[in-house]
């Protein structure tokens, strides 16, 4: 089974723009507009498919109601598969890795700081539009500029006239962003991405998790190596950052790392070793 695991990870792009495409697909906007998408998809972008949930969640901030069923749908989606959904199923995280696949120099960071897409889910999604009754993150979202602003610009030529300050603002975070994905892997879903600190918690409780079996594991790295969030998955292979691309599980050369649901038991952890 681990080996299946490993061999779908070579599947992962295609997957990714398969469900591109379908949360984009345009026609069952009449059906699915009201769902929330299990991904960061703008809800103004022409073709959308589904509500963006972040989106949808500064709406009832605006309205100062809480938003029960948003976070009913989201909370589904992180216990039965905690973050996958950033790295099987979203469109802008499949962008941010195509987008590094360019011939630059590249910049690996170190996963540090990442409490501050928190910060930005519970100030620019919830308390500032509370406050403003404004959607500030939607706003600014580079994801939004990309798959809204700008092909909406394209296909009404009229509504260029309305251009202001804001867009040129939303221009620069957005080339801001793009030149810092081309040398640093998916840093929107790192540092910024108000969704991933909404699934980031579920990853340890989820019902697919991973393990290691310590016993087995020459913390040779090969797992960092690989890792789009550079986790050590034998520190903490149930990391909030960890975004369940299973890369490590394809890389590990002692298939250590295993997928907590299809094993009979906890993966045993090294003497003195701490659990994560």
């Amino acid at each position: 089974m681990q080996s299946l695991l490993a061999k779908s990870t070579r599947w992962r792009g295609w997957v990714q723009g398969l469900t591109t495409l379908l949360t984009n697909s345009y026609v069952t906007q009449s059906v699915t507009k009201s769902i929330p998408c299990p991904s960061l998809n703008c809800y103004a972008c022409p073709a959308a498919a589904f509500a963006c949930p972040i989106g949808s969640l500064q709406h009832f901030a605006v309205q100062r109601k809480f938003p029960i069923y948003v976070l009913g749908a989201l909370s589904v989606v992180g216990l039965v598969i905690g973050r996958a959904s950033c790295g099987w199923f979203c469109p802008f995280g499949w962008f941010q890795e195509l987008l590094h696949k360019i011939p630059v120099p590249k910049l690996r960071l170190p996963n540090r700081f990442n409490w501050t897409r928190y910060v930005i889910l519970i100030g620019l999604v919830g308390v500032i539009p509370y406050l403003t009754g404004e959607p500030w993150f939607s706003k600014l979202c580079p994801a939004g500029t990309l798959e809204a602003a700008l092909p909406v610009m394209g296909l009404y030529p009229d509504l260029r006239a309305e251009i202001g300050v804001l867009f040129w603002i939303k221009i620069a975070l957005l080339v801001g962003f793009l030149g810092w994905m081309m040398v640093t892997l998916r840093p929107f879903c790192r540092w910024v991405c108000p969704l991933g600190a909404i699934w980031s918690p579920f990853n340890p409780i989820s019902l697919f998790r991973l393990e290691v079996a310590q016993s087995r594991c020459g913390h040779c790295n090969k797992c960092q190596a690989v890792c789009p969030v550079d986790i050590r998955v034998y520190e903490s292979p149930n990391s909030d950052a960890c975004i369940r691309c299973l890369a490590c599980v394809r890389a590990c050369p002692t298939n250590c790392i295993s997928v907590a649901t299809l094993t009979a038991g906890p993966a045993p952890r090294a003497a003195g070793q701490p659990a994560k």
